[in-house]
């Protein structure tokens, strides 16, 4: 059987023979679409064009459809109801009905920080909602975002990939941890040389021992020990509770956990540089409806996180 070239077909003349069979009169049915008698009148000789038959025959006052039009009326009304559907439901994202799954590419920080707020939150307004959390290297995020493989990436993006939109969370910054009770901390406060000459231990993705702070403390002439190196932010609290060890963590995880793993928090004898989590997405999903739903509550969580 040869394909059609819906190319070569106006797809309104499929509107507009709908319009016939439920009005049987051509003044009514272009009342209906709202366009003049005379477009109306045309729309139908294109379609007994189309179709090669008449379709619609005047028998007294009104256009009685033909044995043709009756044949091809079911798959035309079906096809126009699917075609209906589909551009209402991309229109229209209820989250309170949803049972979507987003997929969210997050750090451990992120996830920490930003995820308990954004499922407490969903689980009182869009209780069917699923949230994905997946790792990604920072030079993949670009494509793993326009490829759909991730809905939003979260993290710090010094220089985010071009085909990304980016929109700054808030400012985040590194406090010292120690166990309670550790001797090298004095009335709350640690001088430059005793951080430098404790041990530390260090949460980095790279397969070094070097962080921001070692940059600084070479500034000063000073070296430390990296004593304890881990690819994950989440294990240094665990480790620094059951040692003499130090580390730098960032704050609002410092916050969370100090209770829970018997921490003391201090602020460090340097000046460090605060960092920016940033929520990056594609251009391809900018104004879809669902992934707008999910960036703005983001953004509203993350406006609580800035003064906290």
């Amino acid at each position: 059987m040869k394909s059609i070239n819906l190319a070569a077909i106006d797809l309104n003349l499929l509107v507009a023979f709908e319009a016939l069979l439920e009005q049987r009169n051509v003044t009514k049915a272009a009342e209906q679409l709202q366009i003049g008698q005379p477009a109306m009148s045309a729309a139908l000789n294109r379609l007994r064009i189309l179709f090669k038959d008449e379709l619609f025959v005047r028998l007294g006052r009104q256009m009685q459809p033909t044995l043709k039009a009756q044949a091809i009326a079911p798959g035309i009304l079906t096809a126009l109801q699917q075609i209906r559907q589909t551009v209402t439901s991309s229109q229209i994202f209820e989250p309170t009905d949803s049972d979507r799954t987003f997929a969210i590419g997050s750090s451990d920080y992120a996830s920490f920080v930003l995820i308990p707020a954004l499922l407490d939150l969903t689980h009182q307004t869009a209780p069917s909602l699923n949230f994905r959390m997946i790792g990604f290297e920072k030079d993949s995020v670009g494509d793993l975002l326009e490829q759909g493989a991730i809905n939003v990436a979260l993290g710090v993006f010094a220089d985010p990939p071009r085909q990304t939109q980016w929109e700054p969370l808030f400012e985040e910054r590194f406090v010292g941890i120690v166990r309670q009770g550790h001797p090298a901390l004095k009335q709350g406060t640690m001088s430059l040389e005793t951080f430098a000459q404790l041990s530390h231990a260090l949460a980095t993705l790279r397969r070094d021992s070097t962080g921001a702070i070692d940059k600084i403390l070479n500034q000063h002439n000073l070296e430390r020990r990296i004593a304890f190196t881990t690819p994950h932010m989440m294990v240094l609290p665990f480790a620094i509770a059951s040692s003499d060890l130090v580390a730098a963590l960032p704050r609002r995880i410092a916050l969370k956990l100090a209770t829970v793993c018997n921490l003391t928090i201090f602020e460090l004898p340097l000046k460090t540089k605060p960092w920016t989590v940033s929520m990056l997405w594609s251009a391809l999903s900018n104004q879809d409806q669902a992934n707008r739903w999910l960036r703005n509550t983001i953004k509203a969580i993350s406006q609580q996180i800035k003064i906290n």
